[in-house]
């Protein structure tokens, strides 16, 4: 009897590791849905997934939101129609996330976010991959509020991505706090509907025209500062004006070569592509997983 029993205990470790290598053989797809493939940083996250997807085997597709939480959610339907195991996603926004999610839930697709993490109190999600934003936001602002005195003042103004993202509110808390606490004052936000340099370039003419003695604008996106900058150039304040911008593109380093801009602080967008694309592999394989990495 004793022999029967381990001879069967035997044959169900050879089936549990004949089904784990299964599965860790099995040709998965990814899915990138990006909120917008225009924006450089999304196009360098979607570089981070592909080559991550590329060394793990899987195959990979990606989708445009183009902004709107209808085509994101659209684009979700598509995939799994299309049978993709796994989803990388730069949301819209934080708050279009728990339809997509409980909709992916249900399909049994592990999700993880790259960049701008989902709606605060989700948690039916693999993994949320962001940078801290609340730290940059405290160092830019403090940085930004020294251009602004080197230059003469204390007022500073913000062109800011929407604030319907969560990385966008902890950017605003730290810059607010270091604004605060280093004695210059935040005299107006303008936050950003489509990410394109002329709508900064528009919004940072308006911020100048209403507030003249704003002597350095903080750019929470990349668009942002290239946009800030021509408007300087136009209105002869290069340099005058002190320009500080998130995220960092070849258009805004050499912007910052020319001193056009004062100050890049820098996401590491491919890698939170790689980290990400890791992350949904783990889930599908029966790796440990981290669900909130920063």
């Amino acid at each position: 009897m004793k022999k029967v029993i381990k001879t069967i205990m035997a044959m169900a470790a050879g089936v549990l590791i004949a089904q784990g290598a299964h599965a860790a053989d099995k040709k998965f797809t990814v899915a990138y849905i990006a909120p917008s493939l225009d924006i450089d940083y999304w196009q360098w996250v979607a570089h981070g997934v592909q080559q991550k997807a590329k060394e793990l085997g899987m195959d990979y597709v990606e989708y445009t939101s183009e902004n709107s939480p209808a085509k994101q959610m659209d684009n979700a339907r598509v995939a799994v129609t299309r049978g993709v195991n796994a989803v990388v996603i730069g949301p819209v926004s934080s708050n279009s996330t728990p339809p997509l999610l409980s909709f992916l839930a249900q399909q049994k697709i592990p999700v993880a976010f790259a960049g701008i993490g989902p709606q605060p109190g989700q948690t039916n999600f693999t993994s949320s991959v962001t940078a801290n934003n609340y730290e940059t936001g405290l160092a830019q602002g403090k940085y930004t509020c020294e251009l602004a005195k080197e230059r003469g003042g204390k007022e500073v103004g913000m062109l800011s991505l929407p604030q319907d993202r969560e990385n966008a509110q902890k950017y605003l808390k730290g810059a607010k706090e270091a604004f605060a606490a280093n004695g210059c004052e935040l005299v107006q936000m303008l936050e950003t509907k489509g990410l394109t340099i002329n709508e900064a370039v528009t919004q940072a003419n308006d911020l100048l025209t209403a507030h003249p003695n704003v002597k350095a604008i903080y750019g929470m996106y990349d668009q942002a500062g290239s946009g800030a900058a021509k408007a300087l150039a136009t209105r002869g304040l290069t340099g005058k004006v002190g320009v500080t911008v998130a995220d960092g593109s070849p258009t805004t380093i050499q912007l910052l070569k020319d001193g056009a801009i004062q100050g890049i602080f820098f996401q590491e967008a491919v890698g939170q592509g790689i980290d990400a694309a890791q992350q949904v592999y783990n889930a599908l394989t029966g790796a440990p997983t981290t669900q909130n990495m920063a």
